[in-house]
């Protein structure tokens, strides 16, 4: 049986990959300076939010529960709009903080589809399975939550798609470093069965 101490190095050559894959994808590649939108006089948006907003998640009108649903003054201003989302940060991005848990995030990742290759997948796989199974799993962990993004918080559908375009290059990344060094047979271990199916 395949151990996940025994994928260890696969797990962080993933990560690297990853992080060197998403590096060039933000800071070269173009298709994601559309994403974000500027306010409209954004100086008076400023003004009224005031330096005393503290770091959160907002939403507008505001609920605190389905109650409120009901009350004429919410159904109002949810018909005049603007309807929303906002997240405030506690200030400039601290870049080598945000680097370092994207790449810890990548490890764990790594860790994630360790566990679920070597469950599934024996010693002496080849290639293109260790491939499939393990850029599957990636996929899946590093994008579909933007799939929950565009239905429940209205992130336009494009960066949707955008970020599920990103996940499955990192899936890609994760799958080739674990498929390049996934554990050989043991030494006098029989070969696995070819798998049907």
């Amino acid at each position: 049986m395949v151990t996940i101490a025994s994928l260890l190095w696969p797990i962080i050559l993933s990560a690297v990959l990853v992080f060197i894959v998403s590096s060039i994808v933000w800071m070269v590649l173009p298709y994601h300076k559309s994403d974000y939108k500027a306010l409209p006089n954004e100086d008076p948006v400023f003004d009224a939010l005031g330096e005393g907003l503290a770091p959160g998640l907002y939403d507008f009108p505001h609920m605190t529960s389905m109650d409120d649903m009901k009350k004429p003054e919410i159904q109002e201003r949810f018909r005049k709009g603007p309807v929303g989302f906002v997240t405030v940060a506690p200030g400039a991005p601290n870049m080598p903080k945000l680097l370092a848990q994207w790449f810890v995030y990548s490890l764990l990742v790594g860790v994630v589809v360790a566990y679920v290759a070597s469950r599934t997948l024996p010693a002496g796989t080849e290639y293109l399975r260790v491939f499939q199974i393990t850029g599957t799993v990636a996929w899946l962990a590093y994008g579909f939550a933007a799939i929950s993004e565009g239905i429940w918080f209205y992130r336009p559908w494009k960066n949707v798609a955008k970020w599920l375009f990103d996940a499955l290059l990192y899936g890609l990344v994760t799958a080739g470093a674990f498929g390049w060094l996934w554990p050989a047979c043991g030494a006098g271990a029989p070969p696995p069965r070819p798998s049907h199916g």
